[in-house]
């Protein structure tokens, strides 16, 4: 049995979309994604037109949650810690396993894991910085 992932895909113009999907492969260009309003709604998503992709928790999250901007909690954590810096101005830190600047994406582990965000995959071109601290493990 596949399993149903909750999604939130944050579009590089600023559009929000949340639904679920079983077919997000990151070598494809693209997924589709079955609305939360209306699953009977499926809407195809290009990976290039993001900016990242968040696998979440629950869907509506608590906005008045401030993310941890260190790596506190996670400090043991295996991979390479990152500081990610979005064209737009916001800034995820998180670990990963592999980042190449000359794939489409990787996937980024938040580094305050009580955040609503399992984890993001995120789009090198919405990037507008990568600063890694730290050696990682």
């Amino acid at each position: 049995m596949q399993t149903v992932n909750k999604l939130v895909a944050h579009y590089k113009d600023g559009r929000v979309f949340k639904g679920f999907t079983r077919d997000f492969v990151p070598a494809k260009p693209s997924f589709h994604l079955a609305s939360v309003a209306n699953q009977d709604f499926v809407k195809e998503i290009v990976l290039d037109e993001l900016k990242a992709l968040f696998f979440v928790k629950d869907f509506s999250g608590d906005p008045s949650y401030e993310p941890k901007q260190d790596f506190s909690a996670i400090s043991t954590a295996p991979g390479k810690k990152l500081k990610v810096k979005f064209q737009d101005g916001e800034v995820l830190l998180g670990t990963t396993q592999a980042f190449h600047r000359d794939k489409t994406g990787f996937f980024l582990y938040p580094a305050d894991p009580a955040c609503n965000i399992q984890r993001a995959f995120v789009i090198n071109s919405a990037l507008e910085s990568v600063e890694i601290i730290g050696q990682g493990t």
